[in-house]
């Protein structure tokens, strides 16, 4: 709690530490007529708006096909995990061996004689930071949808095809309601984890969010003024980080977390006055 105090303190005031001055929410405002935090700002949700999605399907997908054919090899799990578990570095010096100009796609471009991509200076850059994401961060889902898909009885979907459901249906009635709260979960994580992407833009693109600032994310706009030491603007950052944050969780967990019951708002509302009308009769008689 300290620590958060402080931070919200510091997004109020302007100037180094041994000359601070109260501004209030000015540094709020300067940034978000700022073009350089708008632009951070918007990358950062391009990244959330492809990347999230990305990681659910190709996690879900390769769950499904782990439980069907290989669940009972546990090394499956461990492999998978893997790539989450490797030091950043590590996983850097392997994309810049595929994705370099001299890497192992320019080879394999050249050898069909076809010209190589600039991946590092072009647009491409943010499929490489959205590539390496998703190959570090697959796994960890993977083993999270698994335990929960591990759950399911093969009977539920057995009376179900028996009573004519379609693949679909059983996978929307079955499958997505089971499984909801390790989606849910896994869903919030990787939004905060989304809003929080630094390490790998900031080492693919030695910190400069290349080319032209498209692969600049907000943490890394951040950290641009910590180096400053201007912690005012740092904490106006910080500050409307956590809102954004937290605004996007309580929708996400009230979105995904609401009962399947059928009923429309308005008919729920009026069952939940029944139960209350019915528990206040019972306890005055």
């Amino acid at each position: 709690a300290v620590p958060f105090a402080m931070v919200v303190a510091n997004s109020a005031t302007q100037g180094i530490a041994s000359n601070l001055r109260w501004v209030g929410l000015e540094n709020i405002r300067r940034l978000l007529h700022n073009g350089l935090f708008r632009l951070a700002f918007a990358n950062t949700a391009k990244f959330l708006l492809v990347g999230i999605p990305l990681l659910l399907v190709v996690a879900y997908s390769i769950a499904l096909v782990v439980k069907k054919y290989a669940f009972q090899f546990r090394a499956i799990r461990s492999v998978l995990l893997m790539p989450y578990i490797m030091p950043l570095v590590g996983s850097v010096v392997l994309v810049d061996a595929v994705f370099s100009p001299a890497g192992g796609l320019a080879e394999l471009a050249q050898t069909l004689g076809l010209p190589a991509a600039d991946w590092f200076h072009s647009d491409l850059a943010f499929w490489v930071v959205v590539l390496l994401f998703l190959w570090k961060s697959t796994g960890y889902g993977v083993i999270l949808l698994l335990s929960g898909l591990a759950t399911i009885g093969e009977s539920q979907y057995d009376a179900a095809e028996l009573d004519g459901a379609s693949s679909t249906q059983m996978f929307w009635k079955i499958t997505i309601p089971l499984i909801r709260p390790l989606l849910v979960y896994t869903l919030i994580t990787s939004l905060i984890g989304g809003l929080q992407m630094f390490d790998v833009p900031q080492v693919l693109t030695n910190g400069k969010g290349d080319p032209n600032g498209s692969t600049n994310t907000i943490i890394m706009y951040l950290n641009q003024h910590l180096y400053s030491k201007n912690y005012g603007t740092a904490g106006a950052i910080s500050v409307l980080m956590f809102l954004l944050c937290a605004v996007l969780c309580v929708i996400i967990y009230f979105t995904l977390t609401q009962e399947d019951d059928g009923l429309t708002r308005e008919q729920r509302k009026a069952e939940k006055a029944r139960i209350k009308a019915a528990k206040a009769a019972a306890k005055h008689h």
